[in-house]
């Protein structure tokens, strides 16, 4: 399955490999030559389409949990103050999407949207926790029974465009797609202090199965 967030890069991509082909057979007489482009075509197809794959995830039923909005690796676990939205101390979670990872990105929670802030910004390294705070970047808030979290969509050194089809009001529902970074970023996602996180750094994890954690036990009495 292809994201619809790629759809019109994949056509164009066929497109062009499939005119590269055409011209291969009616101009390049050196076998050796029309295989070496083919070949070259095709791949540069595969990773088009590689890229922009969209799976289908089982996303757990259990209460009170935040799965990841984000396939790649977790780099960074730590303590901060979140001053946009949840106006308190927190806990953040880094994960880093490679290019081969799916890029399509998911609701951590149920809830509504709460905050919703693009940011203009450079374009450092993903990886780079200094990203977080300078690179372009999309704030989003969520809220479920007064219990808030904040993700980030965080473009990386090729990542220039990102996409988050959400605005202030929209119910998010766990688990379901709501945007994309295209070619490699990064995604924060940032829970209240006492969250009991349920990763390490260097896990691997995917987006809407893979669970973060777990909102503090004072708080399970609210569902999802």
């Amino acid at each position: 399955m292809i994201t619809k967030y790629g759809l019109e890069i994949v056509v164009i991509t066929l497109v062009i490999a499939a005119a590269i082909l055409v011209l291969c057979y009616l101009y390049i007489e050196r076998e050796w030559l029309r295989w070496l482009i083919a070949v070259t075509a095709i791949v540069f197809v595969a990773l088009v389409l590689n890229f922009f794959r969209d799976p289908q995830r089982r996303t757990p039923t259990e209460e009170n949990i935040i799965v990841s909005p984000a396939d790649g690796t977790v780099v960074l676990i730590k303590e901060v103050y979140e001053a946009d939205y949840l106006r308190s101390e927190a806990l953040q979670v880094s994960i880093f999407m490679s290019p081969l990872n799916v890029h399509v990105n998911r609701f951590p929670i149920s809830g509504e949207v709460g905050f919703f802030k693009h940011i203009e910004g450079e374009y450092i390294v993903a990886f780079d926790d200094k990203s977080s705070e300078r690179n372009e970047r999309t704030l989003i808030g969520v809220e479920n029974n007064g219990l808030k979290i904040l993700f980030k969509q965080i473009a990386g050194t090729v990542a220039r465009r990102i996409i988050a089809e959400t605005k202030v009001g929209d119910k998010a529902e766990i688990g379901k797609r709501f945007g994309m970074i295209r070619f490699g970023s990064r995604v924060d996602v940032i829970m209240p202090k006492g969250t009991l996180l349920s990763v390490q750094l260097n896990d691997k994890v995917r987006a809407g199965e893979t669970i973060l954690g777990r909102f503090p036990k004072s708080s399970q009495g609210t569902r999802q």
